[in-house]
């Protein structure tokens, strides 16, 4: 790590030039002779992550990394929620990155082992953590030739493979990922009562629960609506054949739904025209992909097989996702110029399309709904 941006004269040009505008700063030369402009904007990007990412981070003489660290590393509030209910004597972090994770998962173990292969990234989480006077084992190494080596074991392992390739292309098949996580499972559940891993929220949840072992639990985890994070835990101890699916949206009101992955097999949907309120998931209950366990868990009918609305007649408390209030319109009530919210969803028009036909604008308090049922196709607005 450049020890020369923690100048305190640096810093006062970094903080100062917060609001500054970046490209603008990137044209003029540096002020100071060991600094380049360069190495000062990136730590005014980090602060400008930091303020809406991790602002636990916001602190004198923090240093942050390059920007592909920043984009890969997990938010303060999913950290925050995985560490919850998380203990034990020795925590391992085989894929440290920039510690956002190891420092919030690790809060309640004695002992704890980073491992990091970039060592100008494991010596920057190094000082970071001496100034949050967080302690720990940090290893400079290649996990697979640190667990060639391991002779401990661990109350908790945790993992955050690289998701990108040589060329910086995204992957989501296990075996592309590095590590590859099928040739290093029965390795780290040899030495590990707990696997915790971190995946892309694109990767499909059957494929994982049928290449992976004694996955216990998976945790899908969305932070207003957006899913950012697939959480998969491997139990040594694991007990039964079956797999717990929750499903958490994160600084919302949303209740977390949770379910056995083996229930949306066996569950029946109910179907309906609209009734007087409508019901739409969330987007990590959409990524669980439990479409007919929805219907029957809360009594709500869908309004198509391949529509995932649901619909009663007495408001479902507790639903996680948007519920509204509705009733059905005829096309000709719709005026020119009025502002609505479009959702449309297994209808032939696009949002945009429809703005246009109907010559209508984005925006105001209600919604417009434009789908069907198994019947016919229809539009809904909010009350």
């Amino acid at each position: 790590m450049k020890t020369e941006i923690l100048n305190k004269e640096v810093q006062n040009y970094i903080n100062a030039n917060l609001e500054t505008d970046l490209h603008s700063l990137l044209l003029k030369k540096s002020p100071f002779s060991d600094v380049s402009m360069q190495e000062m904007v990136q730590q005014i990007k980090g602060k400008k992550v930091a303020q809406r990412k991790f602002p636990f981070l916001l602190k004198e003489d923090i240093v942050f990394p390059p920007n592909l660290n920043l984009e890969q590393a997990s938010s303060q509030s999913t950290a925050e929620f995985k560490a919850d209910n998380l203990n034990g004597k020795k925590f391992l972090d085989l894929t440290c990155g920039f510690g956002i994770d190891a420092y919030f998962l690790s809060q309640n173990f004695e002992e704890i082992t980073l491992v990091e292969k970039n060592p100008e990234l494991l010596d920057l989480v190094k000082h970071n953590w001496k100034i949050l006077n967080k302690k720990a084992t940090f290893v400079n190494e290649n996990l697979e030739h640190f667990l060639a080596k391991n002779s401990e074991s661990f109350d908790v392992i945790y993992l955050d493979p690289a998701r990108r390739d040589s060329e910086k292309n995204k992957k989501f098949l296990l075996e592309d990922l590095s590590p590859n996580l099928l040739e290093i499972q029965d390795q780290l559940l040899e030495i590990s009562s707990q696997i915790i891993i971190k995946l892309s929220p694109l990767i499909d949840i059957s494929y994982l629960i049928s290449v992976l072992k004694n996955v216990a639990k998976i945790q899908i985890i969305a932070v207003r609506n957006e899913v950012k994070e697939l959480i998969v835990f491997l139990e040594k101890a694991r007990k039964g054949d079956d797999v717990e699916i929750s499903c958490i949206n994160l600084e919302s009101d949303d209740a977390e739904f949770a379910f056995q992955f083996k229930e949306e097999k066996t569950a029946v949907s109910a179907f309906s025209e609209p009734q007087q309120f409508l019901y739409i998931p969330n987007n990590a209950v959409l990524k669980s992909g439990a479409f007919n366990l929805v219907s029957q868990f809360f009594n709500g009918k869908k309004l198509h097989p391949n529509t995932h609305f649901y619909t009663s007649d007495k408001r479902i408390e507790r639903f996680p996702g948007r519920i509204l209030e509705i009733n059905m319109i005829d096309s000709k009530h719709i005026r020119k110029g009025e502002k609505y919210n479009i959702i449309s969803k297994n209808y032939p028009l696009s949002p945009d399309e429809i703005k246009k036909k109907y010559k209508i604008l984005d925006g105001g308090n209600c919604y417009l709904i434009f789908t069907q049922t198994q019947n016919r196709k229809i539009i809904l607005k909010s009350q």
